[in-house]
């Protein structure tokens, strides 16, 4: 084989993994991720010799419907793969797009699926993927211009991005401008509220979008809301760990995801804080972390449990190795806060910047499309100390929050003031520190039950 044949297969596989990793980012779990590049990759094989920015929706429309007549696919794998060309040509690769790609398929799915739809899955086709970026760029771009230079988090944009495209459909593509604001926010939040019966945090999160873009970007403030419908904001206690069930948790789980774990029960970190930590904010000497950027946008310093130093010092050293291949490969450095990579241009390629929780492969940043290694996917913490907690027969509702609710019970427990663990929680407020004592035994005061009189 050839030098520049080794080179093109090299490309093709970076890309394919690029793209792997672009799918994950798209909420596609890691155990299904690998079937959306096969879907991608059959497509390519579908067409010989048409390259994909030559590709039409009826090309595209072809291909599902051939698959759809192959012997044993089902409906459900017709739907993966279209899915999987949507993240192809509108997230991955949105140059790329072509014209009314889906619009014909979107039409003849809804007709051919709408007896058996409930209104819900019939909403959720009418955000026809492509049309919005079509006709309301310019407003798409201004809203991630306005989120970015207020230094929101990648999530958040992309939520509230989705929920715009989510209103902008509701209201059948019409010019917003056009739209009375209180009116059209007031129907879309109730029928959130009503009809499709979503979270009372749902609902927020939606009023929180629409509120940003007509305060920030249309510069058009709605008016009063307090009359519609709200979803009901259920009051609920934390779901909190034994430290025996705690205990049992981790001799169930092994590697980076146990040590993980273990920094999040033993500093109360929140999942995030773990997985972004950098080596520059371990302080073995004083057994203490520094979570940057935490929730708020919020510094503050932890606990760095004895327990896991060792261990912690161990997985660096591997880390270390896999930091010098990329430096020796010249992969671009760790992203960095856009005002830190302005005034620290080599900053991205110091160890101490590096995280602590580095991806296996490479992936695409989202914003600046550069290929480099990122931190963990967190999905694969939340899916082991899930998996744990089922191995371990534990009958409760086990997360990763639910370590860091453990983290703060215990400590109330073994009577350390609640002001101290207010301040390694990172709260705002006492009040949201004090839902943990109601699992204390003596909530404030010395109370007995009756019934131990």
């Amino acid at each position: 084989m050839s030098e520049l044949d080794s080179k093109r297969l090299e490309s093709i596989r970076k890309f394919w993994e690029a793209f792997r990793s672009c799918v994950e980012e798209q909420r596609v779990s890691p155990d299904r991720s690998h079937y959306y590049v096969k879907w991608a990759q059959a497509f390519v094989r579908f067409a010989p010799g048409k390259r994909l920015r030559e590709r039409t929706g009826k090309d595209i429309e072809a291909f599902l419907t051939d698959l759809g007549k192959r012997p044993g696919t089902g409906d459900w794998q017709v739907k993966q793969a279209e899915h999987a060309l949507k993240i192809l040509y509108e997230v991955f690769l949105p140059e790329y797009a072509p014209v009314n790609s889906y619009e014909d398929i979107q039409k003849a799915h809804v007709r051919k699926k709408a007896a058996l739809r409930t209104r819900e899955d019939v909403f959720r086709d009418q955000v026809i993927p492509g049309e919005v970026e079509r006709h309301f760029a310019p407003l798409i771009s201004a809203m991630k211009t306005e989120i970015r230079s207020r230094h929101y988090s990648i999530r958040t944009e992309s939520s509230y991005v989705d929920w715009v495209r989510r209103f902008i459909a509701f209201h059948d593509y019409t010019d917003l401008k056009k739209l009375d604001a209180t009116k059209a926010v007031k129907e879309y939040l109730e029928y959130l509220a009503v009809e499709r019966a979503v979270a009372a945090s749902t609902q927020n999160q939606a009023l929180n979008a629409l509120v940003f873009l007509y305060t920030n970007v249309l510069n058009k403030p709605f008016g009063d809301l307090e009359t519609f419908v709200r979803a009901k904001r259920p009051q609920r206690l934390p779901e909190v760990m034994t430290r025996e069930e705690v205990q049992v948790l981790f001799d169930h789980m092994k590697g980076v995801t146990l040590l993980m774990a273990g920094l999040m029960y033993g500093g109360g970190l929140r999942l995030m804080e773990c997985v972004r930590l950098r080596v520059m904010d371990l302080d073995f000497g004083r057994r203490q972390i520094m979570v940057r950027d935490g929730k708020g946008q919020k510094d503050r310093v932890t606990m760095l449990p004895e327990r896991f130093s060792v261990v912690l010092k161990e997985h660096l050293a591997r880390v270390r190795t896999v930091y010098d291949n990329d430096r020796a490969s010249g992969v671009p450095g760790v992203y960095m806060w856009p005002a830190l990579a302005r005034k620290y241009p080599k900053a991205a390629l110091e160890w101490k910047w590096q995280y602590v929780f580095p991806a296996k492969s490479l992936s695409v940043d989202p914003r600046s499309a550069i290929v480099r290694r990122h931190h963990i996917n967190e999905n694969l913490v939340q899916k082991a100390v899930k998996e744990a907690a089922g191995r371990a027969g534990i009958n409760k509702r086990v997360s990763c929050h639910t370590l860091r609710h453990s983290f703060a019970t215990h400590l109330l427990e073994a009577r350390y003031d609640i002001r101290t663990v207010q301040e390694l929680l990172g709260h705002a407020d006492v009040s949201t520190t004090m839902i943990y004592t109601h699992v204390l035994n003596r909530p404030g005061l010395s109370v007995m039950s009756p019934a131990d009189f």
